[in-house]
């Protein structure tokens, strides 16, 4: 064979297995890429909201307190139902005499030595008829559930809350990271245009220097930008319990709506409902039912009782008759508590006093909730004319940056006006991001705060991200 043929066939050979190796890679990318969009493809907010319930230990600490209530509520419903009990009890007596038994007598079988032995069993019933006290502590009990249930509501608030920051601050963070590689790659080439000038002598050294200077302030920014990222992520996985989670990103152009209702006194009417209203409430319910409960402690209490007993005796004593029998009564029992040494009027004060601080708790509460309310609505009416004055900054600063540049390569303008312009651009980006993504938290606080947020809320928040 010739060494040309050897040569060709050999090329041939190398260029196949350079295809076989390039369509492995291809294959694998697409599989990863795949992969990668089927897990991006679950990665919205909505999806990542139902794994955080599943994980996240405060909500769920809640929500197995808010189940062991219902158990209690059941248990107090026991004080106003009958009882039914059995009780079983067996004695043994014996008795020793020290006289000796005359002969008449113990021809009769009678002995100095006696033993009986006594069997009972019981069956106690018992059915309240009259006791404010108990019915007191059934009606605490049920109100326990409402204020159960209204702490579970601000779990899941919080958890919704805190989902959503974790969410767009790795969005933000992701922004900042793109916005300052992006400027470290407009200023490469500034300084890339400062050397060539140097060198060609149309610059001097000063304009260079600039340059290394704000490229290496780009450097350590995009450091800090990648580092903030990754604790961002860290934090987003820790709260839905999963591994390198990856938000879908904002759409663009980002669309943020108005505020509905767009009056800060129609959101501060809507509080009445809130979760922390309505546990302030619940609790001056209690306290009250409290008063009533101290009080029944003057009051008589009436049940009825019935009881079945069935005895048996054993005995080889001619004194004690042996034999059996069954004794069956059914009746009402009245208790009247006559004096307790005053604690029963000391506890009535006691609770009247707890009554007033209920009272001042249900205020207290209704205006820390108004607070957070007019203060959430104007972080949202802020940030959201903030995003359209940093929209205008940024598309000045796009033009500015566009006529610096030419101004730069014509020579009207010098290498810092440029390096200027530029970071203006970026610093106005990252103030624009961080403004967009500050409204749509917000939003989410402020429904939190007036006790409306909903799980709706967030499928209506996934629609600004691309699914």
């Amino acid at each position: 064979m010739s060494k040309s043929v050897k040569t060709a066939l050999s090329l041939t050979g190398q260029r196949t297995a350079a295809q076989r190796r390039a369509l492995a890679m291809a294959c694998s990318a697409a599989i990863l890429s795949l992969a990668g969009w089927t897990h991006a493809q679950a990665e919205n907010l909505v999806d990542l909201y139902q794994a955080a319930k599943g994980y996240d230990a405060a909500y769920l600490s809640a929500k197995a307190q808010a189940e062991s209530v219902q158990y209690q509520v059941e248990q107090s419903y026991a004080l106003l139902r009958p009882s039914l009990g059995l009780k079983g009890s067996i004695t043994r007596s014996r008795f020793e005499g020290d006289a000796e038994v005359p002969p008449s007598l113990a021809m009769a079988g009678q002995t100095a030595n006696a033993s009986t032995t006594n069997k009972t069993a019981s069956l106690a019933g018992k059915m309240p008829l009259i006791n404010r006290a108990d019915s007191a502590k059934v009606d605490q009990a049920e109100l326990s559930l409402v204020a159960a249930q209204a702490d579970l509501s601000i779990a899941e608030n919080d958890l919704a809350a805190r989902l959503t920051q974790g969410y767009f601050d790795v969005l933000a963070a992701q922004d900042v990271l793109n916005t300052t590689q992006a400027n470290k790659k407009a200023l490469a080439e500034q300084l890339a245009s400062a050397k060539r000038n140097f060198e060609v002598g149309n610059a001097t050294i000063t304009d260079t220097r600039e340059a290394q200077a704000r490229f290496d302030l780009a450097s350590a920014q995009e450091i800090a930008a990648t580092n903030d990222l990754r604790v961002k992520r860290i934090a987003l996985d820790q709260l839905v319990g999963r591994t390198d989670v990856t938000p879908s990103p904002l759409l663009t152009p980002a669309k943020l709506d108005a505020l509905a209702p767009g009056q800060m006194d129609d959101w501060v009417a809507q509080t009445s409902n809130a979760p922390a209203v309505r546990k302030a409430e619940v609790g001056l319910k209690v306290a009250k039912l409290e008063i009533d409960k101290a009080k029944a402690g003057n009051w008589p209490t009436l049940d009825a009782v019935a009881n079945l007993t069935r005895s048996k005796i054993d005995s080889n004593s001619s004194t004690v008759s042996a034999g059996s029998g069954s004794t069956a009564s059914i009746g009402i029992e009245l208790n009247m508590p006559l004096y307790a040494g005053g604690a029963v009027q000391n506890r009535v004060k006691e609770v009247l006093a707890l009554s007033d601080k209920a009272e001042r708790d249900v205020d207290n509460a209704k205006r820390g909730v108004a607070l957070k309310t007019r203060q959430a609505f104007s972080s949202v009416q802020s940030g959201l004319a903030q995003v359209k004055a940093y929209e205008a900054a940024e598309a000045s600063a796009k033009l500015a940056l566009e006529a610096t540049q030419l101004g730069y390569r014509v020579g009207v303008r010098i290498n810092k006006d440029v390096l200027d312009a530029q970071t203006q651009l970026t610093s106005t980006q990252k103030d624009l991001y961080k403004a967009r993504y500050d409204v749509i938290v917000s939003s989410i606080l402020l429904k939190q705060a007036a006790g409306t947020l909903k799980a709706d809320d967030l499928v209506d928040l996934n629609k600004l991200v691309a699914q």
